[in-house]
């Protein structure tokens, strides 16, 4: 056990000399069989441990018996030894979890500031040993499998995480309990892990032992392995989605605050490559992809296929949007109002800083070109007479049209099916009502460079993605 453990995490970079471990102690067989591996290593590798247990509150004298008994495990290697007392019923009602599911956030939550506290004594780094081991990783992979996750879920339990690590990941549960009872070592028996209230219970009680008891006994192992591949292929399709989004990115003007994808070319795509990258641009988001699933993902798809203005709502106050050749995703509803989103809690009235404008001045030449793009545009210099003011859209805005007729700027974004949302965050460089330029769009007819035009001015967008416009 020892070797085997000491080996997997050389292979993962979890183990280095004069290493800092934090191992999580629970009493039960797994986290006491780790604890007295990684201390079998201390002399070797010159390690530094330390054990936190977490009391959840949930077993009353239970709790209290896995606390004391931790203590009094830590002690007898002379490993230091902490306690952290979590409340997770009232995390669970507070932010309707379930109480798995609060309980495992405050635990994580704790070794995290404990190994952050240890940090701060001298500033040396520190790992978190958890005790996951094979049957756990088959144990997770069925109920993703169940739940209908992607490769990411089917990839199971990493073996490092962070500052997260999980020496025992290599071994089952068969082997743990031969090893404690080869070296004569106790731990105690959580009563909830025998009920079957929880659907990992389930899994771990009944499903697991009926698949190695009737089709292979080795079926764990095998699942693990699966894991491990899946894994390998989950990491290169997000290596291929990134680089992919990195250069088919598609932009709003500036100041729209949207995450969007090029969508002729994200159509060309096999499908596969598709949701990965629609995931990624989730994850851009900064929200993480909790509540989404591969259903919120084939809804941002599916606009690939419909007309400009269409939009899917997803969960968390996401949304997706369909406006000329891109797909964008943000957290500002694609039809509320800034007005009205400073009346919404968590709505998208967050304060919006202007683009930076570069400006430069010089004489017409002869054989001169502008092209058309997206973030830099040239004027007619001469037939500019006010100040000129970079903003957000107000009452009476207007451009020129070719012919001397005029377009309100409100009209020409309804006309283009850009969502409301989007409106009062995209910015204009405008001569009082006069807009010369909605910026990342088109520019007044009145402003443009003519067979009569002497200066140019010249107006650039600072970090602005160029696209032929």
């Amino acid at each position: 056990m020892r070797r085997e453990t000491e080996d997997f995490m050389v292979r993962h970079g979890m183990l280095r000399e004069n290493g800092r471990i934090l191992a999580a102690l629970s009493g039960g067989a797994d986290s006491v069989c780790l604890l007295y591996v990684l201390a079998g290593m201390r002399e070797k590798w010159n390690l530094e441990i330390r054990a936190v247990h977490v009391n959840h509150g949930l077993r009353g004298q239970e709790a209290e018996r896995d606390q004391a008994f931790s203590e009094s495990c830590a002690r007898s290697l002379e490993i230091p030894f902490s306690c952290v007392k979590v409340d997770v019923r009232e995390l669970a009602v507070r932010e309707g979890l379930s109480e798995e599911e609060a309980a495992r956030n405050l635990r994580y939550q704790a070794f995290e500031e404990a190994a952050g506290h240890w940090e701060e004594e001298d500033g040396a780094p520190v790992l978190v040993a958890v005790a996951h081991h094979r049957d756990d990783n088959a144990e997770t992979v069925l109920h993703n499998l169940f739940r209908g996750s992607g490769l990411r879920g089917l990839s199971g339990i990493r073996p490092v995480r962070g500052r997260i690590i999980r020496p025992l990941l290599w071994a089952g549960r068969r082997e743990i309990l031969e090893f404690l009872q080869a070296e004569s070592i106790s731990w105690i028996t959580d009563s909830t892990n025998r009920s079957d209230a929880y659907t990992r219970n389930r899994i771990r009680n009944q499903i697991l032992p009926l698949i190695c008891g009737q089709i292979n006994s080795r079926a764990p192992e095998h699942i693990s392995q699966a894991a491990e591949r899946i894994g390998q292929a989950d990491a290169y399709l997000e290596s291929q989605a990134e680089a992919w989004l990195k250069e088919n990115r598609a932009d709003l003007p500036m100041g729209a605050g949207f995450i969007g994808a090029d969508a002729a070319a994200l159509s060309r795509q096999p499908e596969i490559i598709q949701a990965y990258v629609v995931r990624r641009m989730m994850e851009e988001t900064g929200e993480g992809m909790r509540d989404l699933s591969g259903v919120h993902v084939q809804a941002v798809l599916a606009l690939l296929k419909k007309q400009s203005g269409s939009r899917a709502d997803l969960p968390g106050g996401l949304w997706a949007f369909r406006q000329k050749d891109g797909i964008f995703l943000g957290r500002c509803r694609p039809d509320c109002t800034l007005e009205a989103a400073a009346r919404m809690s968590g709505g998208c009235a967050e304060k919006i800083e202007p683009p930076k404008l570069e400006f430069e001045t010089f004489f017409l030449e002869k054989g001169m070109k502008f092209p058309q793009k997206q973030y830099t545009k040239w004027f007619d210099y001469d037939k500019i007479q006010g100040a000129l003011s970079v903003r957000t859209r107000q009452t009476g805005d207007y451009f020129l049209l070719p012919g001397g007729g005029r377009k309100t700027v409100k009209s020409y974004m309804i006309d283009q099916k850009i969502p409301a949302g989007i409106r009062d965050r995209i910015f204009l460089l405008a001569e009082g009502s006069h807009v010369l330029w909605i910026i990342g769009w088109r520019i007044s007819e009145g402003v443009k460079i003519t067979s009569q035009t002497r200066r140019i001015l010249q107006v650039h967008v600072s970090g602005g993605k160029e696209n032929d416009r």
